[in-house]
């Protein structure tokens, strides 16, 4: 595995915000965001790409990419795959992005729109753009030649990734897939168009606990940028070569809500369905389940309808299990969400801990306050099965079950 969030530029930084419960807030740096509705969001801090990446890609890639590649590197070197001997035709890649190249949309058309006479363009816009070239960045670095797509469904992007990589192992398809999500979303246009549909929260003079899961005064999800890799790997192959597994992807459930442009179903019909599915894939029954890594965006409709669908699929067994939202920690991701989240969860299996949903200070009478969100401090827990929800605008709706080996 490999990270890049907002608290944590690796794998074991991200482990320790996890454990300490760090907030990844901040006013904004990568733009004068004064006049802004919202001025701050979860950032990348210190990003060097060119300790793991050449000079060469950064300037042809956009941010959401470079991301992609930083965490795949660290990925596969976690992973201790050999690349000279594996069979590359039998690795494939599939990587997520919500929007793909912001960054570089953004400057390429301020840059036309100031010259004058017919508009110029880099050849380069439409390449470092497309969200499917991350993925093809990543083939290109390592040679991987099997399978290679993007997938692009809002915030369930990089679960959808996830899901589908497991099938192509599952099928026989391929031996080892690369998967994940990036986003680089922190951009005027960014900030400005989830600000105009009054998503974001406003709580510019304390930010820090701006992104409030499950509390009352929640005024909206802070937005995020990072990215997750993961190798998947079928056992038998992990196995005759002596690899550290972390953990297996056991099960997972897709579907629609088929209801509103952006709002979840008021009683999380798709979500119940999506995690009773992801349960049946996997084999399991609710008792099975020992955390939940919720959706959990801190938005006033979203935290309820999970909640109410945690309560309706779990029944008692809901109140036995730890639910935490790392969202009020690492912000929104976006499409890299559910990759970053899928991670937490498998840290969570490894490190024997839940991580917290911070900045919990007023409870809602609309939520089931006995459920226990593992509200601000971690909590030591022998984590055997951990299910992770990531859902999208779209009414997109991904469930992913990670048990211990």
């Amino acid at each position: 595995m490999g990270a890049l969030t907002p608290i944590g530029n690796s794998l074991d930084a991200f482990r320790e915000g996890l454990q300490t419960g760090q907030s990844g807030a901040n006013e904004i740096t990568h733009f004068d965001a004064t006049g802004f509705r919202t001025t701050f969001a979860c950032e990348i801090k210190n990003f060097q790409p060119e300790e793991l990446l050449d000079r060469k890609a950064i300037r042809r890639s956009d941010p959401f990419t470079q991301y992609a590649l930083y965490t795949t590197e660290m990925a596969l070197r976690d992973s201790g795959l050999d690349l000279e001997v594996v069979d590359k035709d039998r690795v494939g890649v599939i990587w997520a992005s919500g929007i793909g190249g912001f960054t570089t949309m953004e400057q390429e058309i301020e840059s036309a729109g100031r010259a004058e006479g017919v508009p110029k363009y880099s050849p380069f816009l439409i390449p470092k753009l497309i969200a499917n070239i991350a993925p093809g960045m990543i083939s290109i670095q390592y040679g991987f030649s099997g399978v290679n797509y993007a997938t692009v469904s809002a915030c369930a992007s990089s679960n959808h990734a996830i899901i589908n990589s497991a099938d192509y192992i599952r099928l026989g398809k391929a031996d080892i897939m690369v998967t994940g999500g990036s986003e680089a979303a922190v951009t005027r246009a960014g900030m400005g168009g989830f600000s105009s549909m009054k998503a974001l929260s406003i709580r510019n003079d304390d930010f820090k606990t701006a992104s409030r899961p499950f509390d009352l005064d929640r005024d909206g999800f802070v937005l995020g940028e990072g990215s997750g890799s993961l190798i998947l790997e079928e056992y038998e192959h992990a196995k005759a070569r002596g690899a550290r597994i972390y953990a297996e992807v056991a099960g997972s459930g897709m579907n629609s809500d088929a209801y509103h442009m952006t709002a979840p179903h008021p009683d999380g019909v798709g979500v119940i369905k999506c995690m009773k599915m992801a349960l049946e894939d996997a084999g399991l029954n609710t008792s099975q389940i020992d955390y939940i890594n919720v959706h959990g965006t801190s938005t006033a409709l979203g935290d309820i309808a999970e909640s109410k669908a945690i309560v309706d699929v779990f029944g008692d067994d809901a109140y036995k299990l730890n639910i935490s939202s790392t969202k009020s920690m690492t912000g929104h991701l976006l499409g890299a969400a559910g990759a970053v989240e899928s991670i937490v969860g498998i840290l969570a299996i490894n490190s024997k801990f839940v991580p917290p949903t911070i900045n919990h200070f007023t409870d809602d009478p609309d939520i089931d306050q006995k459920l226990n969100f593992t509200f601000n401090e971690a909590q030591e827990r022998n984590v055997q099965t951990v299910l992770s929800n990531a859902f999208g605008f779209g009414g997109h709706n991904t469930c992913v079950i990670f048990k211990s080996i």
